[in-house]
Formats: structure tokens, sequence, C-alpha cells
């Protein structure tokens, strides 16, 4: 037999097995086996609480699935590891489109990211509502922080999720928890006014903003500022810094019309340059005396118990309209009131009700 037979006869893949050996069914099954064995819910948890950030992709790509069964196989796995979460700082950092959020995060990260300061980035992209497809190349747009050692980025598509937050962001948080990391930033989409979602998952909520955008008349309208615990105005820099600090003096007077905050907690303006990396440290100084006076005061507990309560009643919500939409007799029904409506025999109302009352003896 020459050299290079008995090479090949030989060779072993990855999982010990050799290519004699695979030709036998029942080395096929033992291969079969063992892959399934590695991939469990009870190895992907342990793989997670040792700080494997791959098992911990895998167990974020289960979550994110609709598929029944790995949606299965995720709650097994957030059991195991939710004894081993909630000891992180979890901050939102939100602004609209433009406003510079990976450069921010890129930068703020680089400076905070330590080994006893593992940092986790949650970033969503919008979907794209024709296609429902997503970009996700925030890795692409954060070029340094992506080689960080101690950094995990993690891009999810928003699907359509309103708030600017993926379906399944709040589950991602405790897995990356459990792996290990102190700090995680959720970067969301920035759509508007209605994204608040993320407040309802954060220690800290970060606005960014833009200086001569007409930001600053938004400031007398409740909605998203109202929420926020800190207001940023990036990219103050060259001919924009006059500009910038004129919008400052205008949020801090919007921001007095509003009643203080549960914890008392006045929110501060400042000013920063992601790009010449200036005013960062203070912005991440800031994040830590609000998080210490929080901790202090018992409100940091308080306020996670309060938003476990919310998301309670968000996957009851959630559940339910998935069940709602995955059985097959509402299936069927669904695609027949359509067709009633485009022939205008009922009304959406009529159609709606006649199918929640179907739901009712089904679900």
């Amino acid at each position: 037999m020459s050299q290079k037979k008995i090479n090949k006869d030989t060779l072993k893949n990855r999982d010990g097995v050799s290519n004699e050996e695979i030709t036998n069914k029942a080395a096929i099954a033992k291969l079969k086996a063992k892959r399934k064995e590695s991939t469990s819910a009870e190895s992907l948890a342990k793989a997670i609480i040792q700080g494997d950030t791959i098992a911990l992709s895998q167990a974020i790509t289960l979550i994110e699935s609709t598929n029944i069964s790995h949606t299965e196989k995720a709650n097994e796995i957030l059991a195991l590891c939710l004894p081993h979460a909630n000891n992180s700082i979890r901050i939102g950092i939100t602004g609209v489109p433009g406003v510079g959020k990976s450069t921010f995060i890129e930068t703020l990260g680089s400076h905070i990211a330590t080994k006893q300061n593992r940092l986790a980035v949650l970033a969503v992209d919008p979907s794209s509502s024709v296609t429902k497809g997503s970009i996700l190349g925030d890795k692409t747009r954060m070029e340094n922080l992506v080689n960080n050692q101690n950094v995990y980025i993690r891009p999810s598509a928003a699907g359509t999720s309103l708030g600017g937050v993926a379906r399944k962001t709040r589950e991602s948080i405790i897995l990356c928890e459990a792996c290990g990391f102190k700090t995680i930033f959720i970067e969301t989409v920035g759509v508007g006014q209605s994204e608040t979602a993320v407040h309802s998952m954060v220690d800290f909520f970060l606005l960014l903003k833009l200086a001569g955008a007409g930001d600053e008349l938004q400031g007398i309208k409740r909605g998203i500022i109202e929420l926020a615990d800190a207001i940023v105005i990036n990219k103050a820099d060259g001919e924009t810094i006059k500009t910038a600090e004129k919008a400052k003096v205008e949020f801090n007077r919007a921001l007095h019309l509003y009643p203080p905050k549960q914890n008392g907690w006045i929110p501060k303006v400042m000013l920063a340059s992601a790009l010449e990396n200036r005013g960062i440290s203070n912005t991440w100084e800031l994040i830590e005396n609000y998080i210490s006076e929080a901790k202090k005061s018992n409100y940091f507990i308080a306020k996670r118990t309060e938003q476990n309560k919310f998301w309670l009643h968000q996957t009851i919500e959630d559940q339910l309209k998935s069940n709602f939409y995955q059985n097959d007799t509402i299936k069927k029904e669904l695609q027949q009131q359509l067709r009633l409506i485009e022939q205008n025999k009922t009304t959406p109302f009529a159609a709606a009700q006649h199918l929640l009352s179907l739901a009712s003896t089904l679900l």
C-alpha cells in the first residue's frame, strides 16, 4: 500500500473518526451523536459560563430562531445561565441615524474594555420592510473594537419589532452576562420618538444628539428625551463646537421642564467628539457615578425588578401572538378572511373578531 493511501485511510476528522470508519453506518451514527452532544443545551450553557463566545453566538442564534425546537432548546440554555446573570451594567445607546452611534460606541468601548470589564455590544440593525433582510454591518463600522479580545459584538436584525430593539435582545443580555461580560451596550436602530423599548431593559439610557439639526426644539416634547439619563451632543468638533454649546444650553432648559426622575437623578447634557476622542472619559465617569448612586439608594435593584415584571407581560403577549399565527387552522382561516376582504364581503374589524373568537376555542 502506498504512503499516500495510508495517509488517506488514517486521516482523522475533527471528531477523531477516520475516513475508513466513517463509511460504516455505526460510525456515522456515533459521529452524529457526538456532534449532537457537543451542541446540547447543557454543553452550550456550560461553555457560555466558561466564557466561550462561540457557544454564546450559537445560543443567541437559537434564541433568535422562530423554529419551535430551537425555542425549547434556547429556553433550556437560558434557565441554566440565569443563575450566572444579572451582574453587569446595561447601557442603552440610541440616536437618529447619522448621529455617529457606531463611532461613539467604538471610542467609548475602546476606553472601557479590559480583562476586568469585558464588553458586549448588542447592535440592532434595521430590517427591510420589503425583503425582510438586514445588512448587519456593525462589525465593519467598528474596525478597532472588533479586534479587541475583551469585546464581543453581536449584530441582530430588528425584524418587525417596534422600539428599535430586536425581538430577543432581552434574552441575549442574560447570556452575555452569564458569559462574563461586565458591561453591555445595546445600540438601537434610532427610528425616532417611538424608540423607547430599550429603556425597559437597561440601567442607563444614553441619547446621542446632533447640534444644529433642529432637535433643540424637540426637547420640549415628551418622548424619548424625557427617558434619557444623559444626552450627549456628538460630533462637537471643528466648526460645530459653538453650535454644540448652544444646543447644550437649549437641551438643559428643556430638561428642566420635565418632572424629576423617580430616583432624583437630574439628566446631564454633555459634549463629545467620538472622532477626536473628546468627552468620552467624562461620559463614562458620568455613567459610573449614576450606577453608584442608584445602587446606594437601592434604585438599581428596584428598577430591574420592575423591568422583569414588564418583560413577563411582554413575553406573554409575544407568545400568544406566535401561537396565534403558527396555528394551522388559524392560518387557513386567515387566508379565507383576507380573500373576503379583497371581495368587500367583510371588514378588517369583523374579520379580526372572527379570527380571535376562533382562536379562543383553539388556543
